[in-house]
């Protein structure tokens, strides 16, 4: 895609804009969870009334997924009065359609990290760390979420394999991470079946889980706990007074603090956010039950190291369920042939497998690919931006909103000091920027390079 058509989307979401149109929401049925493997194997869960009329809280939270859901249940279990307010249902974004990677560290790695900001290295290993626990911990209390440990770093070039080996051996030293097992190219293929790969790694402390049913486990909990969670309740604004007042359609909330916990689906919402944090589309499929077809030897995830990275896994069921593909325009495009291309690379032999489960959904990446943590103003606390490792960093950011609504800011701020610049141009043209630098990436992807 070259530049005059990044130019046209970019007008065409300007357009688009001025006609009323809820962009983050035009690939879906409003309410309603995408036609996903993971609603197909959902636990029971109950739909939520919407909001209507006023309501006080001690916090309001806009947003269901991890962030919001785990703030929530922190904040309900210190004795606070929480809302929850969800423009759909509880886990319908990102949190409920995901591949359930649950990764070691932060999105950047450590040498990034150390380079730029080296008093807070170890704090913000030492935080990672702890999120991944902390989803173990949760989700082992909750029905269906199904963790399973091991996640396998899929290699394309020798010198990437060597380099892996180098980190992890540093990661050993400097951090007391011992659990990552150096493969060659025989032994990661015995793992994944297929040869494709020059070699990778086993993370043996990282992990995947069932995402939706963890959301929903996340909600009951927070339910339980005392919150308030609900559902097809948009926000329309938010007021700058404090206590602020969260406006819906159909009712409002006065809170003495509001947490942002929207993601790829802020939209508008806070300016201010908008202008570091970027939605863009991710695909995944299931294929069918497939039986002595199925290639992978053990049940652990999988990431390659594609710019615009593949990831995978085997379900219980014995389908394989796998992601790739980016889009950054705002309607989805044919999933299955986008998904198919890259699954066909790596697999061959599933090319004609019949693809039970195709769907979408947005994320949020910044600039760095540093999580977003911004105190909007004195009283609005926002966390985003997870750029594809947010199952376990968002879980602990709503913790960590949690603690700094109750005055402990310490590791809220520690977050806050990774770099997220405003993309170039802010909010305005941070989407025809992107569509160039992605669009060289994938083009790297495509040349081997």
């Amino acid at each position: 895609m070259g530049a005059h058509a990044s130019w046209g989307l970019a007008r065409s979401w300007r357009r688009a804009r001025h006609e009323g149109m809820d962009l983050l929401h035009l690939n879906d049925r409003p309410g309603e969870y995408p036609p996903s493997w993971y609603a197909a194997t959902a636990v029971p869960h109950i739909r939520r009334p919407a909001l209507a009329g006023d309501h006080r809280a001690d916090v309001c939270i806009v947003g269901a997924g991890y962030t919001g859901l785990s703030a929530a249940l922190h904040l309900a279990r210190a004795g606070m009065r929480v809302v929850v307010l969800e423009a759909h249902r509880a886990g319908w974004g990102a949190s409920g359609r995901n591949g359930g990677q649950v990764g070691s560290g932060q999105r950047l790695d450590q040498d990034w990290i150390e380079a730029r900001l080296p008093a807070d290295a170890r704090a913000l290993w030492e935080i990672a760390e702890a999120a991944k626990a902390l989803v173990r911990d949760l989700g082992a209390a909750m029905p269906g979420v199904d963790w399973r440990p091991g996640i396998a770093h899929a290699l394309r070039k020798p010198a990437e394999v060597a380099a892996a080996r180098a980190y992890a051996d540093r990661l050993a030293r400097d951090y007391g991470c011992d659990r990552i097992e150096p493969l060659d190219r025989e032994a990661l293929a015995d793992i994944l079946g297929t040869g494709v790969y020059a070699g990778g790694e086993l993370d043996h402390g990282a992990g995947h889980i069932h995402p939706l049913n963890f959301a929903l486990g996340l909600a009951a909990a927070a339910e339980e706990a005392g919150a308030v969670i609900f559902e097809s309740s948009a926000v329309q604004s938010i007021s700058d007074a404090s206590p602020a007042r969260v406006r819906t359609l159909a009712g409002a909330v006065v809170a003495d603090h509001v947490i942002l916990a929207c993601n790829g689906y802020l939209g508008g919402l806070e300016p201010a956010v908008a202008a570091r944090v970027m939605p863009i589309n991710n695909f995944i499929v299931a294929t069918e039950p497939l039986g002595d077809r199925a290639p992978m030897s053990r049940p652990v995830g999988v990431a390659d190291s594609r710019f615009v990275v593949n990831y995978w896994r085997q379900t219980p069921d014995g389908r394989l369920l796998f992601g790739g593909g980016e889009s950054y325009g705002y309607r989805f495009p044919d999933i299955v042939a986008t998904v198919r291309k890259p699954m066909r690379q790596v697999y061959p032999h599933l090319a004609d497998a019949r693809i039970d489960h195709a769907w979408g959904g947005t994320l949020a990446i910044t600039v760095t690919r540093a999580p977003c943590f911004l105190r909007v103003r004195p009283h609005v606390l926002s966390a985003s931006g997870y750029s594809g490792h947010g199952v376990a960093l968002a879980t602990m950011a709503g913790q960590i909103l949690a603690q700094a609504v109750q005055g402990q800011a310490g590791r809220f701020d520690v977050m806050a000091r990774l770099p997220t610049p405003r993309f170039p141009g802010g909010a305005a043209l941070r989407h025809p920027v992107l569509v160039l630098a992605m669009t060289w990436f994938a083009l790297r992807d495509r040349l081997g390079v």
